[in-house]
Order: C-alpha cells, then structure tokens, then sequence
C-alpha cells in the first residue's frame, strides 16, 4: 500500500474579516482537499504542545509521529543533519539567520530574502573573524538560513537546555531587546551577533544592495539551538520504507534522521515562487518506485504568504498546492491499488500576527479501510465540528499508517 502525506505548512489560520470572516482554507478553491474530507475523515490534531514554541521543527517531528516532549532538541539540530554535519557528543547545533534590524526593530527575519551568493559572503567574513576559536564553525546555507556549530573537542559546552532563543520570524516589527538569547551561554552568543554587526555595516554585499534600494542583513540572529536528537528510524518504527519532497533543510534534516530519502526537485525554492508542478510530477514519480511506501510532500509557501501578512498570497499558494500536488497525486493513487493519503499542516500560521501558533491544524484523510465521517469540506470550520481529534498530535501518524 502507498501512504502519502502533504503538508501546506502553516495553512492553518482564522477567519479574516478580509475575507468576509473565512479562514484562507475556506475562501479558497481547494477542490481536491475537499474531495479527500468528502471521500474519508476530517478531524483535528495538536502537533504543537502547549510547553513548547511553535514552528515546523515541532509541528512536522509530531506529524511523521514522534512525541516531541522526548525527543526534541531543537530546530537547528535538524538543519545540521540536513547539511551532513554530524554532531558529537557535546557539539551544539545554533540557527543563524541574516536579518534586518532598523532602530532596534526586526524589520525583515530574512533580509528581505537575501541572496545566496551574498549571504555566502557574509558567512565567510564571519567565519575569517572567529578562525582563532577552534570552537565556532560557520555552516553556509541557502539565503538567509545558516547554521553556526560548537564543536565541543573535550570541553564543556556554555549551553544548555535552560538556554533560550526566540526564532526571529516571531518578532518582525517588534523591538529585539526583549527576546535576546537568555540562559546559559547567552552572553557568547550576544557578543558573536554584536560582532556581526560591526563586520556587516561595511559589508560589500550589503553597501551593494542598499545602493540598489534594497535591504541589507544588519547583523546574524542566533537561535534554535540544540544536540543531535535521538530518532528511531521511521522503518523501524512503522515498519514502512519513507522519502521527503521538499525544499527546506529543517525537513530534509527531519528525513535524513528518519532515515527516509529526500528527493531534491528542480524548481523547489521554499518561497511562494516554488514550482508547484514540478512537486507535484516529482511525487508521481517517486511513488511509482517499489522502495518507497510512503511519500511525504511539504510545501513551505503558504507558511510564508502568513509571515509576510498576505492574504491574497496564501490563498493563491493553497490553491496551487491543491491544483498542482494534491489534485495529481490523489487521482495517480487511485489508479494504482490500495492507498491512503493525509493532508494537514504541521501547525496553524497567522496573517493577523504574522507568526506560528499554538492550536489545532484541520486534517483530512482517505483510501482503503477508512470509513467517512460525512465531511464536504476541508477547512478549519469543519474540522472543529468533527468528533474525530488527536490532542497528542503524535498520534495520527500510527492511526493513518494502522491497516483496518
């Protein structure tokens, strides 16, 4: 049997009064998400739990059905794993996003997605600074997204489980003063972002786009930092053999600790740009495999239509999913033997804040042995009325994957 699952990240969201008090699912024309609400089961499923930040790092490690209050870490951990940089015992995984900060104001968590080559740059005048601590290791990522490693060699690490970050996108527009790193090990990484500061102000890449009008990384933001976590492999657990369609390194990350493949797709970008398509044929080809049973599908778009506060974006991305990926894949499964396929977010995003939240994601699921529960639609509204819900959010993936 196929299984796949497909994530429109953060789709989740409320009603907005631009939209005549509709949430984005219910405004959109998602005919295929409702056709699988229709053909199975809607319900509800907390992937965030309440003790714990929300973000993707959370909410996807609790959809692929692992308790996230014993085994996470951390989000940059996870990105780690995705680059190929193993962690020892002692070493620290930290997020080092590029951003802009204006008069002590997060104006962009991403310097208005700054550009590889550029943020390369930046990374390498960082890590030229530091090459007197054998400690520190600067990791490049893609745009704004990079990774700073402490590499322990025998010391004891500065940090802790008590030390704290808040992910730059929770802030934009907010003073920056009130969420710095606290906790053990916070004053080094303080002093590290001041430090970029001082090296960014005369940058060339940055006096490049502020010449070109636009905006430049003022400064590193360091977060999400953690340990390798220790994952059971997805095969092992579930007893399905699993590959990852996405863009982003947090889930590439996620699904090389799982032991699942990922599938690289030409096009994918992790911005409301991606090639929908290009997903969506990806996935078609990777189920016609005999080494794949199980797909996961994740698109990040939607979740940075919200972050953005872009209403018309996030119903356009939506749309697309649901056209492009979700329309596609269900009907190639349909022809192709037993299946059952899942559509949830891994935690809601909202336009009116901007960021991720707490709360319950809608999920749809249908294909062999699920019985309907007489649902027409696939939104939020309709999934609150269902009696079908998954508090520990964990839960759903052992219920999606059980045979009936």
């Amino acid at each position: 049997m196929k299984h796949v699952l497909i994530i429109p990240d953060g789709v989740a969201d409320e009603p907005q009064h631009a939209l005549d008090g509709r949430t984005p699912l219910q405004a959109a024309h998602i005919p295929f998400m409702d056709a699988i609400a229709a053909a199975g089961i809607i319900g509800r499923t907390d992937n965030v739990p309440a003790s714990m930040p929300s973000g993707s790092d959370v909410g996807t490690m609790t959809l692929f059905g692992y308790d996230t209050l014993k085994f996470h870490t951390g989000r940059a951990p996870i990105e780690a794993a995705a680059q190929g940089i193993e962690l020892h015992d002692g070493d620290w995984a930290v997020r080092c996003n590029l951003v802009t900060v204006t008069d002590g104001q997060m104006t962009s968590f991403t310097a208005e997605q700054y550009p590889k080559d550029a943020g390369r740059e930046l990374i390498t005048l960082l890590q030229k600074d530091q090459c007197g601590d054998s400690h520190w290791k600067y990791q490049t990522g893609v745009s704004y997204r990079n990774l700073l490693i402490y590499r322990a060699r025998g010391a004891a690490a500065p940090f802790s489980t008590d030390t704290h970050s808040t992910p730059p996108h929770d802030i934009t527009g907010q003073n920056i003063n009130a969420h710095l790193p606290t906790g053990p090990g916070a004053d080094e990484l303080l002093q590290l972002m001041e430090r970029s500061r001082q090296l960014f102000a005369n940058a060339a890449p940055n006096l490049a786009r502020v010449q070109a009008g636009e905006l430049p990384a003022t400064q590193t933001w360091l977060w999400g930092l953690g340990q390798r976590p220790a994952l059971q492999p997805f095969a092992e657990r579930y007893g399905v053999r699993g590959a990852v369609i996405t863009a982003v390194d947090l889930l590439r990350g996620m699904g090389k600790l799982i032991g699942w493949e990922v599938v690289e797709v030409e096009g994918a970008t992790g911005y409301l740009d991606t090639d929908y398509a290009a997903k969506g044929r990806a996935a078609i080809e990777t189920l016609q495999r005999d080494d794949v049973d199980f797909l996961v599908v994740h698109v990040e778009a939607t979740d940075e239509a919200s972050h953005e506060g872009d209403t018309a974006a996030k119903l356009q991305a939506v749309e697309r999913i649901d056209e492009h990926i979700v329309g596609p894949v269900h009907q190639w499964l349909k022809q192709h033997g037993d299946y059952r396929i899942l559509v949830s977010p891994d935690h809601p995003t909202y336009l009116r804040t901007r960021t991720h939240s707490h709360g319950d994601c809608p999920f749809a699921m249908c294909g062999t042995g699920i019985q309907p529960n007489s649902p027409t639609t696939y939104d939020e509204i309709a999934a609150a009325a269902s009696d079908v819900g998954f508090p520990e959010g964990h839960l759903l993936m052992g219920e999606f994957l059980k045979q009936k």
